[in-house]
Formats: structure tokens, sequence, C-alpha cells
């Protein structure tokens, strides 16, 4: 199982982070032991004091595929989920200071906190809207309409260089509103009205 996630896919996310916006997805991986299930609490790692939350739309790849043409992506996926791409910001800037690779910063243990997943059924992939609480405040409003690269583009971009495998996961990037989390906070995620994820930090 591979988790597969896309930086800065929204224009908004791109600019608060003073970068320019993308012209194809921009690709890094997680490795499994990133996730964190069942609402379990997020343990504050030693290794970073800059811990941000970015809360997103997660696919799961149903069906083995390669060079997948972009009509066909849409069936490559019928279910999501709300996660969290936990990201050590002072180590991902050191990191890109000295052009080093940056998966310290992305891909320590835990650092995918994610919901169970719901069946996609006639929704408009194109227009599913989520949000980022954290506690009790609405940090970050999302709306897959704004997306750079929408689901079927990322299926078949990602698809050209990794064989897609069922149960793959693409976090499929995240909206304005990233920042900071500390000991005793709690973040949640919900797609439209439903809440999906409920994570303590501690």
């Amino acid at each position: 199982m591979k988790i597969i996630c896309i930086g800065k896919n929204y224009a908004d996310h791109a600019a608060e982070m003073k970068s320019s916006i993308p012209t194809e997805p921009l690709v890094f991986m997680k490795p499994p032991t990133a996730l964190l299930v069942n609402n379990k609490p997020f343990y504050y790692p030693d290794f970073t004091e800059d811990l941000h939350y970015e809360g997103e739309i997660v696919l799961k790849i149903n069906k083995n595929g390669r060079h997948i043409q972009p009509e066909f992506g849409r069936g490559y996926y019928d279910q999501i989920a709300f996660g969290f791409d936990m990201t050590a910001r002072d180590l991902q800037w050191k990191c890109k200071e000295k052009g080093h690779p940056w998966e310290i910063a992305k891909g320590f243990d835990n650092s995918a906190p994610i919901s169970n997943f719901i069946n996609i059924g006639d929704r408009d992939v194109n227009d599913i809207k989520f949000t980022t609480v954290l506690n009790e405040e609405v940090v970050q409003n999302g709306d897959t309409s704004k997306l750079i690269f929408n689901f079927d583009t990322l299926i078949c971009y990602v698809s050209k260089f990794f064989k897609l495998q069922q149960g793959d996961l693409i976090y499929t990037g995240t909206p304005a509103g990233v920042g900071p989390v500390k000991i005793g906070d709690t973040l949640k995620g919900y797609i439209e009205d439903k809440e999906m994820i409920k994570c303590e930090i501690r």
C-alpha cells in the first residue's frame, strides 16, 4: 500500500506558502507507518518545534492500473476520507534551504491521521466541501471545485510513474489556512457537515 500525496494543489495554499502555482502535480510519498487511524491521539514528536496540520480529501484506489487515461480516472476510486498531512514545518524549511529531500518533515510515523472512508455514490467529486476545525474554530474551508488538478487528473498523472494498486491512498492537497498545533489541541475534519475525524494532540 502506497500513500501518495499532492502538494500545492490549491492556489490559495500556494499563495500562503509564498510559492508559485505548479504547472503539473507536485508528488511526494509517505510510508505506511505514517497512517494514524481510529481517532487515535497524535503524540507531538520531539524533533520539531513547529508542527502544522494540513486537512485534505483522501482517495482510496479500488483497482490496479497504470498509464490511466483521464477519461477513465473516475473508475479507479469510489471512496473518500478526510486526512491530515502533519508537517514538521521547521524541518521542511531546513531541508528546502539545503536543497535536500524533505521526507523526514512529512513522512514520519503517524504523520497521516485519517478517518474511515465513505462511499462517494452519485456525489459530484468536483464539488465536495470540507472543513478543518482547530479547538472548535474553523481554520480551513476546502472545496474540490478549486483544485488545481482534479481527482481524475491526479489519477492519470500519478499512474504514469507508479502502478496504482487496490488500497493505495492519494492525499489530494490542502487549501489555505494551514497552521501550527500544540499539545492539548484538538483537530477535527468534516466532509460537508459530517464529522469524519477527531485527533487530539498529546
